[in-house]
């Protein structure tokens, strides 16, 4: 009840205001304390320097928000360049110890007993060189000559490397179908080949070798070594009845000579009977070289047996499908991973296919100190630091970059020693990651390197090769880089900011190698506990806010300094944090949602916008207190400042747009606005003053030139400037509480309306001020100048319900205090608008009547000389003295009224023009229809003239009012007493077009013409609905059936149905014939008529209603009515009408000719119609 009293209370003081500007018609007593009181000295130079100052920098607060985005855009695109990015500093917590130098000696030697020990044939990108690589190895370990001496002869007199051959079967393809049905049985044979002399190497070539030979061969062998100079034979499975095996079987052997020996491998069709595969297989079960020594000779022996049949033997012996030599010593450093085209026993010997082999030589035992106490795993990965570490020592451009690419000496000798130690994919993978990582927390790398690394791991994972140690490590390698990535989060500010795209770039490949990693199989594998890496993001993005803020707080230091500097710095913190939001939703929240899927923006709005709400609301009460001790003086450099601050806190507190709608509910700054509600009363009293004063100064300096184009003054464009900066001002405060918004936007309106009106009535005096010593037309263009200033003040404030938002004001309120609140607010804000329009269009229509009253005397003249014009002059000349007098003066008015004004002035002289028009025409009645063509002719001309062919007035307005009145006088003077019968029933049959339901009711008939016959049948059906004219609430209803008009139908006469008694829904169902010519239904005037009447006995009978149907619709050619199948047609439905004919102007012309025998029947006939009417 309270507010909905200061409702009223101020309500009521708005709408005494505002109607004491509509009553205003003089300048108002000036005042001392009257902002807008006219003086005639000029104002002090400060005071509109003050004003223009004050303008100019709210302006650039206004536009704070749209600066702070091009700043921050210009911020990003000056890191585009290759500015280094800043240094990623990282607790020392995280940097691991450095190794000693015995260790470092050991190592040296491990990497010595590789490149001595190397196998294999090198591939492009190694070094072939033992100097070259000991070159390197001395730069990267930091070791002299005679250290390295020494250490190469210990390892020379050291035992060399054992090395064993992995060869994995997996598959063959396309083999010769050896069995009848198509294919073939097919199985390997394996074995080692021990190494033989060049002489023995040149034979092998020339013929190639088979575990099977012919007997008569075989016989020639004279020991099972000459035989069979395998060691050791492996055979895989027989896969019945395919060509295209797949075995996927993998096999060891002991190499004795890995530069001479040579794999040999045969692929036979197995037989059903004892076969070589059969005696190859049992030596699985023998254990001991003895036994294979026994198992071999056995074989060779059966070989060499004739057997009972020689042909028996050949056809049952299992089929050879070929074979592959490979030289050990031509397998690459990192093995054979492909096809291998099968190859003859001899030139007679026909076989096809491929067959797909895996073959990698690796060391089953190593002679150094390290191999003896140290694995294998935590020796290459000592070897990849130490040479990672001196690789990107040396790299000169963008180290930050380095891509971890090690030089060939480097690669070399690592891969060697991976395979050398047989390390597996995943095993060197693994320790790369770590290397790298451990690396890179003590020097940058390229995170796009770490992204590679963890991915190639995800890729060749396999949990069951990974335990132990292995597994600890990796797990330890994980959580140490999830820690250092969290630590750089938390400083991102500092480590990469978006003055840095460099900094950018690698923000965004570190958050996706930590995305990347939280979904690892391996990271769930071997670190099962930390499944919720989200959540440790979110807290180092928490605590780096809290931190920076801190940082800003320390660095303006708010508490320090008068209040008014407190709210200064302040803004700075404010404009700060909203800076960093902005970074934060333009570019980082993208890098976290894309990488991490974590939503950064957020969690920094959240954590920053709480604490800015805080320091603020605390700032903005010791603002309250100390206003209210100085009795609620406000200052004007405080209020920009409190102006500036609130705009700031508008803007971050805009940006909760982007936030989810669950988290934008409940935030600190949801009702900040109440901090400065009393602050902002004041304050839109500091911009009124600031108003006044801009507006008075621009009067003074107007000259009432058109400006530029324009056609007002100077004046008006700074008043409407002035009004929109207000407005904008008030627009950017968008003050989020509508009922509470009343008060201000009422104050705005007043403020608005006043200041309008003032500055009217200052433009005003000023031109009556100036009008002495001025000619006519002179004195005109400054009147009309002022009329568009006026008017372009006006349309300005005309938008101001849109622009304040009225609406929302009055839901508020209505929401608040109920309808009456509504009901007050409207009053208020309309009335304000209202009277200020009705004050400014009453100046203006005052302002037009003057020059139309100027014009009143040469119209009379001309119309008089119209009026009194033989008829011997044609029209043109009758009417051309006006028409010059027209044009004179609207070029006139054109030339200096805007498009506004000048339709204004152009009404008001049209309008003249018909009631003089009107009057001429009034006072001469019956004369010729000469007299009221050249009326006709004159206003039509005038029409035209006003109209400018859409320039001028519309047509829709000049034909209103005055001009009906005119036309129809002057149209219905002209015509005949039948034309005016004919226009009569045109106008009904129009109108009987546009009915389509009537409380009337409707009936349904049925017409057909028979042209030959010239015979229209009228069929009327039933009606429905018919209005209760007798008291029992029904009617007797008939229908009238005729032809219309009667002078066009002289020989037609009326007919009728029966009478249907007591009844609204009479059914008749009876047949009319009518004689009707082509030349007669042609008419578009020619009709039916249909009038329902209710049968009375005792008095006239009632009429009920008619209904129109032009025979226009039955009888022309084409019309299905008018075909030899018209019976068949539908019947059509006529809505029933009932006017008055008097209403009517044609009736009252017919009425007046009362010498016109046919106008007056015609007369009588409808007057009886409407006397039945009047009687009910």
């Amino acid at each position: 009840m309270t507010a909905l009293l200061d409702l009223k209370s101020s309500v009521l003081r708005q709408v005494q205001r505002s109607q004491s500007l509509r009553s205003r018609r003089e300048p108002p007593t000036p005042t001392p304390g009257s902002p807008l009181t006219h003086s005639p000295d000029p104002l002090p130079r400060r005071i509109s320097e003050e004003s223009a100052e004050f303008f100019e920098r709210m302006n650039a607060v206004l536009q704070k928000q749209e600066n702070m985005l091009r700043a921050a855009q210009a911020e990003c695109q000056r890191g585009a360049c290759t500015v280094p990015p800043p240094q990623e500093h990282v607790d020392q917590a995280f940097i691991a110890d450095r190794i000693s130098r015995t260790e470092l000696d050991l190592l040296y030697e491990e990497a010595v007993y590789t490149v001595v020990n190397r196998v294999g044939v090198h591939s492009a990108e190694h070094v072939k060189s033992d100097e070259e690589l000991f070159t390197y190895m001395l730069k990267v370990f930091d070791m002299g000559e005679e250290e390295h001496d020494i250490i190469l002869q210990k390892v020379q007199e050291a035992n060399r490397a054992s090395f064993s051959l992995r060869v994995s079967v997996l598959k063959a393809k396309s083999l010769m179908a050896k069995d009848a049905n198509g294919y073939s049985d097919p199985y390997c044979m394996l074995g080692i080949l021990v190494g033989q002399s060049p002489r023995e190497v040149e034979e092998k070539k020339e013929r190639k070798f088979s575990f099977r030979k012919r007997k008569e061969k075989l016989e020639k062998r004279s020991s099972t070594k000459e035989v069979l100079p395998a060691r050791c034979i492996h055979v895989t499975e027989v896969k019945p009845e395919t060509l295209n095996p797949v075995w996927d079987e993998h096999f060891v052997f002991e190499i004795d000579d890995a530069h001479n020996d040579l794999l040999h491998l045969d692929i036979w069709d197995h037989d059903d009977d004892v076969s070589v595969a059969e005696a190859c297989k049992k030596l699985n079960e023998v254990s001991g070289l003895r036994g294979m020594g026994r198992y071999f000779k056995q074989i060779a022996k059966s070989m060499r047996a004739d057997g009972s049949a020689s042909s028996g033997s050949e056809d049952n012996a299992d089929d050879f499908l070929g074979c592959i030599n490979i030289p050990l010593n031509e397998i690459p450093v990192v093995g054979y991973d492909t096809w291998f085209k099968l190859e003859p026993r001899s030139s007679a010997s026909k076989v096809q296919g491929e067959c797909h082999l895996m073959l990698k030589l690796f060391t089953n035992q190593r002679d150094t100190t390290l191999s003896k106490k140290d694995s294998n795993v935590s020796i290459h990965k000592k070897l990849l630091s130490q040479i990672v570490e001196y690789e990107h020592a040396n790299v000169k451009k963008e180290p930050y970059n380095w891509n971890g690419q090690v030089g060939p000496p480097g690669w070399t000798v690592l891969t060697h020693h991976a395979v050398q130690t047989d390390l597996s994919p995943l095993q060197q993978a693994i320790i790369r990651w770590q290397c790298y990582s451990s690396h890179h927390r003590t020097q940058r790398v390229c995170y796009s390197l770490l992204l590679r690394l963890l991915r190639t791991i995800d890729a060749d994972w396999d949990p069951p090769a990974v335990r132990g140690d292995l597994e600890r490590q990796l797990s330890d390698s994980f959580r140490l880089y999830t820690e250092h990535c969290l630590c750089l989060m938390k400083n991102m500010r500092q480590v990469f900011p978006c003055t840095s795209a460099a900094a950018i770039t690698r923000y965004e490949l570190m958050l996706r190698g930590i995305g990347y990693m939280q979904n690892m199989r391996a990271f769930k594998t071997v670190c099962p506990l930390r499944n919720e890496l989200h959540l440790d993001i979110t807290t180092a993005v928490k605590k780096g806010a809290t931190e920076w803020y801190e940082s800003l707080i320390a660095r303006y230091k708010p508490e320090d300094g008068t209040l008014e500097e407190q709210l200064k710095k302040l803004v700075q913190v404010v404009d700060a944090v909203v800076a960093d939001i902005q970074r934060a939703q333009k570019i980082y929240n993208k890098l976290f949602y894309s990488a991490v899927k974590v939503d950064f923006f957020s969690i920094s709005y959240r954590q920053l916008e709480k604490q800015v709400a805080d320091d603020v609301n605390v700032a903005m009460e010791r603002v309250c207190g100390t206003l209210e001790q100085e009795s609620s003086k406000l200052t004007q450099t405080m209020g920009e400042t409190i102006f500036e601050l609130f705009m700031s806190l508008k803007i971050l507190k805009g940006f909760r747009e982007f936030l989810p709608l669950k988290d934008a509910k409940m935030l600190a700054l949801t009702v900040f606005h109440n901090w400065f509600k009393s602050s902002i009363h004041k304050w839109l009293q500091i911009i009124h003053d600031r108003s006044c004063d801009r507006i008075r100064k621009a009067v003074e300096t107007d000259q009432l030139e058109p400006v530029q184009e324009a056609k007002h003054s100077s004046s008006a464009v700074e008043v409407a400037t002035c009004f929109s900066q207000v407005r904008e001002i008030w627009l950017q405060l968008a003050w989020p509480d509508s009922a509470g918004a009343f008060i201000f936007v009422t104050r705005l309106t007043d403020n608005f309306c006043s200041e309008a009106v003032c500055y009217s009535e200052m433009i005003t005096r000023k031109i009556e001020r100036n009008q002495l010593g001025r000619d006519n037309k002179s004195f005109t263009v400054q009147l009309c100048i002022a009329l568009n200033n006026t008017e372009h003040v006006r349309v300005f404030l005309g938008r101001l319900p849109q622009d304040l938002d009225w609406q929302g004001v009055e839901r508020a309120m209505e929401e608040s205090c109920g309808a009456e609140g509504k009901d007050q607010v409207y009053k208020a804000l309309n009335g304000q608008l209202f009277n200020m329009d009705l004050d400014l269009q009453r100046e203006a229509k005052r302002l037009i009547t003057l020059l139309t009253d100027k014009m009143l005397p040469e119209l009379r003249r001309y119309i008089q000389h119209i009026s009194l014009s033989p008829d011997s002059i044609n029209n043109d000349d009758a009417v051309s003295p006006l028409m010059k007098y027209l044009q004179d003066t609207m070029s006139i008015l054109t030339e200096n009224f805007v498009k506004e004004n000048l339709t204004r002035a152009l009404q008001s002289m049209w309008e003249l023009l018909l009631r003089m028009i009107l009057d001429a025409v009034t006072e001469n009645r019956g004369v010729q229809v000469e007299f009221y063509n050249r009326f006709q002719y004159t206003v039509e001309a005038a029409l035209q003239f006003f109209h400018a062919k859409g320039e001028g007035l519309s047509l829709e307005d000049m034909k209103s009012g005055d001009y009906k009145v005119l036309d129809e006088e002057l149209r219905l003077n002209k015509c005949s007493s039948f034309e005016l019968i004919e226009q009569y029933y045109l106008e009904k049959i129009s109108h009987q077009k546009t009915l389509k339901h009537t409380r009337f009711g409707r009936i349904s008939v049925k017409c057909y013409y028979d042209a030959p016959e010239q015979r229209l049948t009228v069929e009327i059906l039933h009606a429905a609905d018919i209005i209760a004219l007798d008291a029992n609430g029904l009617s007797d209803p008939f229908v009238i059936v005729e032809l219309c008009p009667h002078h066009l139908f002289p020989m037609a006469k009326s007919q009728r149905t029966q009478v249907k008694l007591k009844t609204l829904h009479p059914v008749f169902d009876e047949l009319f014939y009518f004689h009707v010519s082509p030349e007669q239904y042609r008419h578009r005037f020619a009709c039916l008529t249909f009038t329902v009447m209710d049968y009375d006995w005792l008095s006239t009978n009632d009429f009920a209603g008619e209904a129109m149907a032009p025979l226009s619709d039955f009888c022309w050619p084409g019309r299905p009515n008018a075909s030899p199948a018209g019976k068949s047609v539908q019947p059509v439905i006529l809505h029933l009408s009932r006017s008055k004919p008097s209403e009517k102007p044609i009736m009252r012309m017919l009425e007046a000719r009362i010498g016109d025998r046919e106008a007056q029947e015609f007369v009588r006939r409808l007057k009886e119609i409407e006397k039945s009417m009047e009687e009910e």
